[in-house]
């Protein structure tokens, strides 16, 4: 993984820049302002570092040999996270976690094993003393970091991350553990790995043809008709844009007059459909629109009719209107539904992620889980009723320091 900062009279003038240089795979880790200092700031503007990261394809490289010498000197760089105000928790009790940390306790062991290895009795009796503070100092700072280890793999899975994906992110600080680096520096891996692992979110794009359509599937009670109007409020006030709303949802009555309801506050039109057919037709009646936005049914992962209904309507929509499907779900939903609605989904749609509730529950590894699971692209999440204000585009490290432990 390749780590550099940038700097710009602009945040974008530094993202331009790291992506010049690192491609547009490069990932945003961090944006900070820098303000003038000493007796002519009133005269000097404020410059804007972006800390970019870039994973390269070769595995088992050591993170420290990626780093420039600037970056291996300045120990601000190593400890960029600790500075982020990350708050790490009291160690979890032993009960709190039961029989769920045999996979770490196997992993320190083997690194214990090898540092026993490292330092032998008979290999330390023969080393000089300047040396034998050194290997105690490197085993104290070992000893640290393994203590940290077991905390971490605990605050995770207290998150709900699954413990599959955090056996994962272990085996790769075991690779940075092997250098004998400190905590910082694996607190900093940690949370730019998870980062890259997110990745940056994909919103509703409307710079190509319009109107572009935009379809809101999910399951029932998630949200999809409260998490449309929200996108609809903010694409029509604060970005000006014409916007169309339709429902196929002709199964729930409430549905279309609670969206109509939005429709009138918006001074823009509702169309209920009842067939693809139907659809391409209001869809031409607004070509002259900037976005249409279609609520369709929630349904069971399970019920196979509603599932096709739903299908056919994307499937069939005519081929010269651009298209985008957004996977609504609630982050309170147990993880195992999770796993069979994102199953049902995907062999039906290439969809990116919307999730709702955040503010219900105080555990989003379910986000992590999904992501990882599916492999799509994160857009939107929802933090409660209020139309349009409890909407936000995807913040990935926010949502990392949460999953680590912060705030």
């Amino acid at each position: 993984m390749i780590i550099k900062k940038f700097q710009g009279k602009s945040e974008e003038e530094a993202t331009n820049l790291a992506w010049q240089e690192l491609g547009k795979n490069a990932v945003v880790m961090n944006v900070k302002e820098i303000r003038p200092k000493g007796m002519m700031k009133a005269f000097k503007r404020s410059l804007f570092e972006v800390t970019a990261a870039l994973e390269e394809e070769t595995e088992g490289i050591n993170p420290k040999a990626m780093m420039s010498p600037i970056h291996m000197k300045e120990s601000n760089t190593i400890n960029m996270v600790a500075n982020e105000n990350i708050h790490v928790p009291m160690p979890v009790r032993e009960e709190t976690v039961p029989d769920r940390t045999s996979g770490l306790e196997e992993k320190i062991e083997s690194l214990q094993s090898l540092l026993e290895k490292k330092l032998a009795p008979e290999e330390i009796l023969r080393a000089p003393e300047e040396g034998m503070r050194e290997d105690r100092q490197e085993r104290d700072n070992t000893s640290e970091s393994f203590r940290f280890l077991k905390l971490l793999y605990g605050t995770l899975l207290e998150n709900e991350v699954n413990e599959k994906y955090v056996n994962q992110i272990m085996d790769e600080v075991e690779k940075v553990m092997r250098s004998g680096s400190s905590v910082d520096f694996i607190l900093s891996n940690v949370y730019q790995k998870m980062i890259l692992k997110l990745g940056q979110p994909k919103t509703i794009d409307l710079s190509g043809k319009k109107p572009k359509v935009i379809f809101f599937i999910g399951p029932t009670g998630v949200g999809k008709t409260t998490t449309l109007a929200k996108i609809a409020s903010r694409l029509r006030v604060s970005q000006g844009k014409k916007v169309a709303l339709m429902t196929a949802d002709t199964y729930r009555i409430a549905a279309a007059e609670q969206l109509r309801t939005y429709a009138n506050i918006l001074d823009t039109s509702l169309t209920i459909v009842y067939s693809a057919e139907e659809l391409n037709e209001a869809v031409g009646r607004v070509a002259d629109y900037d976005v249409v936005l279609v609520d369709t049914a929630g349904f069971s992962h399970r019920n196979q009719e509603q599932r096709n209904e739903v299908k056919n309507l994307v499937d069939n929509l005519d081929e010269s209107y651009e298209k985008e499907v957004y996977l609504v779900l609630s982050v309170t939903t147990k993880y195992r539904d999770l796993l069979e609605i994102a199953d049902v989904y995907r062999e039906n749609f290439d969809f990116r992620m919307i999730f709702t509730k955040l503010d219900e529950t105080s555990c989003c590894g379910n986000v992590y889980n999904m992501k990882m699971y599916t492999g799509a692209d994160l857009s939107y999440t929802t933090n409660g009723q209020n139309v349009p204000d409890d909407l936000e585009v995807f913040d990935t490290q926010k949502m990392v320091k949460l999953l680590l432990g912060g705030k």
